[in-house]
């Protein structure tokens, strides 16, 4: 198939990768020509603007947007639906708040155009590992372009097979799954993002106190002297904590386990907030993503050991590099 993509940044630039390797023909555009010019080097047709880039597609057209979240996706959107026409579709492929997805869908409708909101995890890793996508939006345009998000997604690999999931039909197990109408998709992904919050600073705590353990507070008898890398690996091999996260926080620790190279100062992209306002929203108890959220707040005053670790996870899975 043949789709626009906008934004080639650390996740656009790979997802167009992966779908050119799939076979499938991607038309692109940065603001930064250079970043065009490497993509199209590479196998990618370049364009100049976006007016061009909607011009060098056949109907019906297909653009994914893969900007921040924010008032640059706004403006990118609202630009390239000035060069459709009714029947095209524009895929938001970022961080966008979910109520935003349900306004401009709603928009784009009146138009006569399509919107498909698709959270997208996999960081930097996704031209390898795959990206797991959670996407809302009109049935019938999901189902048109099922072979685009079938190449992005991991596939089964060898995860194995969940039990009591007889006679259900789903792409679930692919790694792609048609969440519900606009809004849906980036509505699951905030709460991905939110227990990853959480999942991150159980982590980080943990390794915190594992460090901690030889510490002049405690009596002598009872000081034991860890290592943090070793108990990491340990941990990685059978263990019912085992994760990608667990994965990236025992190469970081192996690599240096002073972690002297991270500030502490860890940011945050919004959707955990997002996810404590919807609980609040709900009046739904989430007191351990509440609490994660609060610590990165916290981190930007006062670093320990655990926000260093949390930043090590951060730049493991998603190239961010926070600031000293």
């Amino acid at each position: 198939m043949q789709i626009g993509v906008v934004g080639l940044g650390r996740m656009g630039a790979n997802i167009v990768r992966r779908l050119t390797k799939a076979g499938h023909s991607c038309v692109v555009f940065d603001a930064d020509a250079a970043t065009t010019a490497k993509l199209a080097a590479e196998g990618a047709e370049g364009t100049a603007s976006l007016a061009d880039l909607c011009g060098k597609l056949a109907a019906p057209r297909t653009v994914w947007v893969m900007l921040p979240a924010g008032a640059v996706t706004e403006t990118a959107i609202t630009e390239i639906a000035n060069h459709l026409a009714p029947g095209d579709t524009i895929i938001d492929g970022g961080n966008t708040f979910w109520k935003d997805d349900i306004r401009r869908s709603k928009a784009l409708a009146e138009r006569g155009l399509t919107y498909l909101d698709i959270g997208t995890s996999g960081g930097v890793w996704g031209l390898e590992r795959g990206y797991c996508l959670m996407i809302g939006g009109d049935t019938a345009t999901v189902t048109r372009l099922d072979p685009i998000f079938r190449a992005l997604a991991p596939g089964r690999g060898d995860i194995p097979e969940t039990r009591h999931r007889d006679g259900r039909a789903s792409t679930a197990e692919e790694g792609y799954l048609h969440c519900g109408p606009s809004g849906a998709g980036h509505y699951v992904k905030m709460i991905h993002n939110g227990i990853e919050y959480g999942m991150m600073q159980a982590f980080a705590e943990g390794f915190d106190i594992l460090r901690n353990a030889a510490s002049p507070r405690l009596p002598e008898a009872e000081r034991l002297t860890l290592d943090v890398a070793e108990v990491a690996e340990v941990w990685r091999r059978g263990s019912v904590v085992t994760s990608w996260l667990l994965d990236l926080t025992a190469e970081a620790l192996a690599k240096d386990p002073a972690l002297a190279e991270f500030s502490g100062h860890v940011s945050d992209s919004g959707e955990g907030r997002w996810t404590v306002e919807a609980a609040i929203e709900q009046a739904t108890p989430a007191e351990v993503l509440t609490s994660a959220l609060y610590t990165r707040f916290r981190s930007r005053q006062d670093h320990t050991f655990a926000e260093k670790v949390l930043s090590a996870m951060r730049k493991g899975f998603g190239g961010h590099q926070e600031s000293k």
